[in-house]
């Protein structure tokens, strides 16, 4: 798959974007309840982050959204942790180096901002994902943290950013 493009969001992207997400959630059969498939802004992404030290990014392909990720401040927690959100691939765009590319700079946007530690929560199933987080740097870590609103997911993991 070549002539792909990493780039922010745009506000024509959001129908793409929503039909993205919950199209993976159905493939995977993930939970849509107590997960990001229940969050009021699937629809208006760009719009949500359109905030301060906010950023989503979206995997163009053939004038196509194939992949998104984003980073914002983890909702009721420390201003200096933020969280990689919503972080989905269609499946012609997994196992080609993507992901890193995509995660390197959902990362260093997050240094940009001036975060410090970067946190996010994933399904136990989801093991290449996992295998990215932690080829990156996230560790595992045992609780929670913050406000996500994310009930059904209980695999939670921390990247210091420092490092």
């Amino acid at each position: 798959m070549e002539n792909w493009l990493i780039r922010k969001i745009e506000k024509e992207d959001n129908q793409q974007v929503a039909q993205l997400i919950r199209a993976v959630f159905d493939e995977l059969n993930i939970p849509k309840v107590g997960t990001a498939y229940a969050d009021p802004y699937l629809d208006f992404m760009f719009e949500e982050y359109s905030k301060p030290r906010s950023v989503y990014y979206v995997v163009e392909f053939q004038g196509k959204v194939v992949g998104a990720a984003g980073v914002a401040p983890l909702e009721n927690e420390d201003p200096s942790i933020c969280e990689l959100q919503k972080m989905y691939f269609l499946p012609q765009t997994r196992g080609l180096g993507i992901g890193s590319q995509m995660m390197a700079k959902c990362l260093q946007s997050a240094r940009d901002f001036g975060f410090e530690n970067c946190y996010l929560e994933t399904m136990p199933f989801m093991k290449d994902a996992q295998k990215l987080y932690k080829k990156v740097g996230f560790e595992y870590i045992n609780a929670s943290l913050g406000s996500t609103g994310h009930t059904s997911c209980p695999v939670w993991m921390l990247k210091d950013l420092r490092l």
